[in-house]
């Protein structure tokens, strides 16, 4: 099985003048933001709280890797071939997690197809309508007929 060549982000770390929705949107609601990117990535939309519950600053900088963000940039990175290292993503995502949030946001913006359904079966398909009846306007009152009494004996 032959290998495909890895390919570049579709955008760079810094390039959120490219899109500036999604900069606006890292910048003033940056969990919201991870949320939206981890919820269309098809993984747990709420991944991303692990981060804001575990990032403890230190100087302006995490103490730890802030894991949502590594995980899913990582797996981004396997998904689609893009090219780069672990130790990349542990420098990124330590020291501008929204910028990688955005830049990985913008990937998904870039790779989104809308599915293409082909039915290959024939279907025939038949247009009948209802047999007109005619029905009178007022309708017939239907006669009564009393039996005959008869006689005891």
């Amino acid at each position: 099985m032959e290998e495909k060549p890895l390919k570049e982000w579709d955008s760079n770390v810094f390039d959120c003048f490219e899109d500036p929705q999604t900069c606006c949107y890292g910048c003033w609601c940056g969990p919201c933001l991870a949320c939206t990117v981890t919820g269309r990535f098809g993984e747990n939309r709420w991944l991303p709280l692990i981060d804001i519950c575990s990032n403890m600053l230190y100087f302006g900088s995490p103490i730890f890797v802030p894991p949502a963000a590594l995980t899913v940039r990582v797996a981004m990175r396997n998904k689609y071939g893009i090219k780069g290292s672990i130790l990349e993503d542990i420098a990124i995502s330590c020291c501008c997690a929204t910028c990688s949030w955005c830049q990985m946001h913008r990937e998904l913006k870039s790779r989104k197809q809308n599915p293409v359904i082909i039915n290959t079966l024939s279907q025939n398909v038949v247009s009948m309508q209802p047999a007109a009846v005619m029905m009178p306007v007022n309708p017939l009152p239907v006669p009564t007929v009393q039996a005959p009494l008869l006689p005891n004996y």
